[in-house]
């Protein structure tokens, strides 16, 4: 008799976790909220079952969903999920339909910054100390700062979003009546310790326990510098053997963390503070899943695995048969920044595949994207590209050289141009065409 194949509850879109589905043989039905089937980037494979619901995250949308579709626990061997805002979600229906996932109390150790900073601290290890801001609309109660300066963000963030520096409780108010009257979602912030250092990050994957493998590198700037700053993101990977030494240094921090957070099989993504001066490193959050940006094109062109791949193999108890093969070359990923506006042209990701040295582009968002001034939060891009160069100097003057490139190309309607305004952008942008007043002869 033939085995049967493995059917899995997948939570949330993601196009490396949908394609090794697809590749395992894995038969997935996939809950997709409105948000992700409106903005249309990743295309869900014909090969899996789609489960469209109003909110991913709503437990309530989903458990409904899958009874409409005649679903239930008899269907399904396992539930995971790649979303950060849908991890409590998939924990809760794992336990609900009886499966295998993430249980829901470590799922809210890696959700909540506040506990999962206790829980850290507790076990004996740095990490920075914070306090819980119930309300960021009303903060007229705090006299002073717990700690100057701090750091503001939302207690189950994600990408840099709504995350400040604060220096005195005037900007804690400024930050506080902004919220307020943009009317952010999220109410219920943290304030902690500013740590300084390099912002590491690290990917990898744990099984039953055992840390199978973990990829260590570094952003360019710590993503609260660059989003302040305005600077486009930029990351690299570490080669183990050039650089071993910071592999052996996060090493022994990751895995303590990991065991006090309690997760003991999936994948990761775990930022930490290197002080260069001191050589101390510090805790700085953690995730149950792994990273985004280009961390998963940047792992499988750097160490030749499967991030995705891994987590779903482990989603079904299976122990991930892993044999990395470490590339010499240095391996990286940048944002491609808009202006403020409205984009109505730029290189497609074929055009940036064809220049020098780039070994993968993406596209992010189509024309007529609006992009406000400044960036909210480290997603705030057009696309990414990668880079393989033969040290980390040439790496980084390739992402300037190929960011300059697009940007000569990217073109972008500013905002609060009078209709005088646009004409002249039009002509600009494109001479060939007369929009402009004519007479009849």
């Amino acid at each position: 008799m033939a085995e049967s194949q493995p059917r899995l509850l997948l939570v949330g879109l993601d196009r490396y976790t949908l394609d090794a589905c697809v590749r395992l043989g894995v038969e997935a039905a996939v809950v997709c909220g409105a948000a992700a089937w409106d903005d249309g980037l990743m295309s869900i494979p014909p090969e899996l079952t789609v489960i469209r619901v109003d909110d991913q995250v709503s437990v309530e949308a989903v458990l409904m969903a899958l009874r409409r579709a005649g679903l239930g626990a008899d269907d399904f061997d396992a539930v995971h999920t790649s979303d950060e805002y849908s991890m409590v979600t998939a924990g809760m229906l794992a336990r609900h339909l009886g499966v295998p996932g993430l249980d829901p109390e470590t799922a809210v150790r890696f959700r909540d910054k506040s506990i999962q900073k206790a829980v850290v601290r507790g076990a004996g290890l740095p990490a920075a100390q914070c306090v819980v801001v119930e309300d960021v609309f009303s903060v007229s109660d705090i006299q002073e700062l717990p700690f100057a300066p701090a750091v503001l963000k939302p207690v189950a963030g994600a990408a840099t979003a709504l995350t400040t520096s604060v220096k005195s409780v005037d900007d804690l108010r400024a930050r506080g009546e902004e919220y307020r009257r943009k009317q952010t979602g999220q109410r219920t912030f943290v304030l902690e310790e500013h740590v300084v250092g390099d912002e590491w990050f690290v990917d990898g994957i744990v099984f039953d326990g055992e840390l199978l493998f973990l990829a260590v590198g570094a952003y360019g700037d710590p993503c609260l510098t660059a989003i302040e700053s305005g600077q486009p993101l930029w990351l690299r990977h570490f080669d183990p053997a050039e650089e071993g030494w910071a592999y052996e240094k996060a090493r022994g921090l990751v895995g303590s963390a990991l065991d006090a957070l309690g997760l003991r099989d999936g994948s990761f993504h775990m930022e930490l503070f290197h002080d260069g001066p001191s050589g101390t490193l510090t805790f700085g959050e953690c995730a149950a899943r792994r990273g985004g940006a280009l961390i998963h094109e940047q792992i499988q062109a750097k160490f030749g695995v499967n991030i995705a791949e891994c987590a779903v193999q482990i989603a079904l108890g299976r122990r991930p048969a892993i044999d990395a093969k470490v590339r010499p070359d240095v391996f990286g990923g940048c944002y491609l920044p808009v202006r403020p506006g409205t984009l109505l042209d730029c290189p497609t990701a074929a055009d940036l595949l064809a220049l020098p040295q780039v070994e993968f582009a993406r596209i992010e968002h189509p024309v007529g994207t609006h992009f406000p001034a400044g960036p909210a939060h480290t997603s705030q891009r057009v696309g990414q590209f990668m880079v393989m160069a033969e040290s980390v100097e040439q790496l980084t003057g390739r992402f300037d050289e190929v960011r300059r490139w697009f940007d000569e190309r990217l073109w972008v309607l500013p905002d609060g141009l009078t209709t005088r305004g646009r004409r002249e952008f039009q002509r600009e942008w494109r001479p060939d065409a007369d929009f402009g007043d004519t007479l009849w002869r």
